[in-house]
């Protein structure tokens, strides 16, 4: 859920408050009572950079295809960790 910033225009307070997208904006002041909340708009918390987010993005070498290797089992005729690291 998303946090929405709100100011009162009465006292100047500012509070956050977590809602869902569906929910009415508030409108009365938590301190003073007045109906006199406005929305902030305020920059996320966080930003998604880069063309996306996949298993590979942060891997390096040999890491990147852990997921395809995970699901074959050892080769045949192989045994111990000598095989597996070649």
């Amino acid at each position: 859920m998303p946090i929405y910033e709100y100011q009162c225009g009465s006292c100047g307070d500012v509070q956050e408050v977590i809602q869902t997208f569906s929910d009415a904006p508030l409108t009365d002041c938590g301190v003073c009572g007045e109906p006199e909340l406005t929305k902030l708009l305020s920059a996320p918390a966080f930003r998604l950079k880069g063309a996306g987010w996949y298993e590979t993005d942060f891997k390096s070498g040999n890491k990147k295809n852990l997921s395809s290797n995970d699901h074959q089992g050892p080769a045949k005729g192989s045994s111990g960790p000598a095989a597996a690291s070649e």
